[in-house]
């Protein structure tokens, strides 16, 4: 055994001021510590025991409520998309999020001064400073980020929708005219360049896309709307198209008094004319946001069943995108979509569909919730809308049950409709059967007979008898070979037999 030193020696003395000071680190650490776990609880130990007794219960109370509202909204998606677009509760939480950052910075400094830091040894002494650093802007840093995020997110709800009044679902069904057309000075939803209507179940989410070519002729429109007024014939002006209702109105502005886009009033009359359905509301997508917007998510993978051209021959940029299975960036992404060069509009709008199906599928919310502030940035700059905020919380909950289910498809397009001289009656009865069809129901047995030359069978679609076709044709006799799917533009189908992609009872299978 070692010798003891003489009681009183100074080698005693040093050991008993080493262990004290020991103690006292280890009694400052456990302060800090004790306020990163239970802030308040440092407090009631060794100081300000009110001060403690406010911080513990505010912290116990903010634990309750952050336990009950992750167990309800994981148990009803409703209360977390409401929570996330109510601007009001937004502002009260990113404000409560930075009170609570300077509440528990703080605490942490009150913490390290009960920790008594002017009796520790000097090496004791920095590493408290350092100690309580960290854990100072770890902590308060993490709750600032949130409230930024916070702010971020109402930013984005203030500057992308309305305050306008919901419109109730029609016949069960909430109607969303999609428009896509190019940004730049004074071009913003001037001849949109793609048209689709989102037909959504209220209840299900199940959706059906119905898209409308542009270059569609001599269409009629509701009774007593403005255009109607105008053209109680239809829409015969010479040379115009669907997608010049918006110029037309924008030339006649004060034929739509008090209307704030009078071009997307008028597309709407068209629509409703050609569909016979009610548009509850409206989105005009900026192609070039778009971009941003797959950027923001990390990019889109896409079936390329041939090269589809980035550009055009004579751009510094251009390049082909090679078939197969490809992720593809924004750039890429927006010229597969819109790509017309050795291709037709047809073809274009099937492509464009399949983007439509693989952001839904594929932009989950995990991919939402880490590139929040990129994906806020781009659609902030991608989407003008009229729907109202307080109506976002119940198209997000559609559109999470829409991501597990197959998307209907159904395009007005030849060999079906002829568009110069389109069968409206033929029409509505085709808008009426997908619907059905998508909610379960047997469509109706009345059948609208279209000219020989401008329609196929109502079951072909955009098939022509194969299995790629959503198997909506009649199967080849057993002895015939059956010939490989044509492929035409990128698309599946051709001009002449349908494209498949724009009419399918499962979009996802045939892109």
């Amino acid at each position: 055994m070692p010798p003891v030193p003489p009681s009183g020696s100074q080698q005693t003395r040093f050991t008993t001021l080493d262990r004290a000071q020991r103690v006292r680190f280890r009694r400052a650490v456990s302060l800090m510590l004790m306020t990163l776990v239970l802030p308040g609880s440092a407090q009631l130990v060794s100081g300000n025991r009110r001060v403690g007794r406010i911080a513990l219960r505010t912290w116990v109370a903010l634990v309750v409520l952050g336990v009950v509202a992750a167990v309800t909204s994981y148990v009803w998606h409703g209360v977390a998309f409401w929570a996330g677009t109510n601007t009001m509760l937004l502002q009260v939480l990113r404000l409560g999020l930075m009170a609570l950052a300077v509440g528990w910075a703080y605490l942490f400094v009150d913490a390290w001064r009960l920790g008594q830091p002017l009796t520790l040894q000097r090496q004791h002494r920095l590493a408290i400073v350092g100690v309580n650093g960290f854990l100072c802007f770890s902590v308060a840093g993490a709750l600032l980020f949130g409230a930024h995020m916070v702010g971020v997110q109402r930013q984005f709800m203030i500057s992308m929708f309305g305050d306008g009044s919901a419109v109730g679902a029609h016949h069960g069904r909430y109607n969303v005219l999609l428009m896509g057309g190019d940004s730049g000075a004074g071009r913003w939803g001037l001849r949109p360049d793609s048209m689709t209507v989102a037909s959504i179940d209220a209840e299900t989410g199940k959706t059906v896309l119905i898209s409308l070519p542009r270059n569609m002729q001599n269409f009629p429109f509701p009774e007593g709307s403005v255009m109607h007024e105008q053209f109680p014939q239809g829409f015969d002006a010479e040379g115009m198209y669907l997608n010049g209702l918006a110029t037309w109105a924008l030339d006649h502005p004060t034929l739509f008094k008090g209307s704030k886009n009078p071009g997307v009033d008028a597309t709407i009359e068209g629509v409703e004319g050609i569909t016979g359905l009610k548009m509850n509301y409206w989105a005009m997508v900026n192609l070039q946001g778009f971009k941003d917007l797959v950027d923001a998510v990390g990019g889109v993978e896409l079936n390329v069943r041939q090269k589809i051209p980035v550009g055009l021959p004579s751009d510094s940029f251009f390049h082909y995108i090679d078939p197969g299975k490809r992720t593809l960036d924004g750039m890429d992404t927006l010229w597969f979509a819109r790509a017309r060069y050795d291709s037709d509009d047809y073809s274009r709008m099937a492509r464009q569909k399949c983007v439509m199906s693989a952001m839904l599928e594929q932009v989950s919310p995990q991919t939402a919730v880490t590139n929040f502030q990129k994906i806020a940035k781009a659609s902030s700059a991608m989407v003008s809308t009229d729907i109202p905020r307080g109506e976002v919380d119940r198209f997000a909950e559609l559109a999470l049950k829409a991501r597990s289910q197959k998307i209907a498809t159904l395009s007005l397009v030849p060999p079906m409709i002829n568009t110069a001289h389109p069968d409206i009656a033929l029409v509505h009865q085709k808008v009426a059967a997908a619907i059905a069809r998508a909610e379960g129901q047997k469509p109706a047995t009345k059948t609208v007979e279209a000219a020989p030359d401008t329609s196929t069978d109502a079951d072909a679609g955009s098939g022509a008898g194969t299995s790629s076709t959503g198997g909506q044709g009649a199967s080849p006799t057993p002895t015939t070979p059956t010939a490989p799917p044509s492929v035409t533009g990128g698309s599946l189908g051709s001009l002449s037999e349908g494209y498949a992609a724009n009419e399918s009872e499962d979009l996802g299978a045939v892109c």
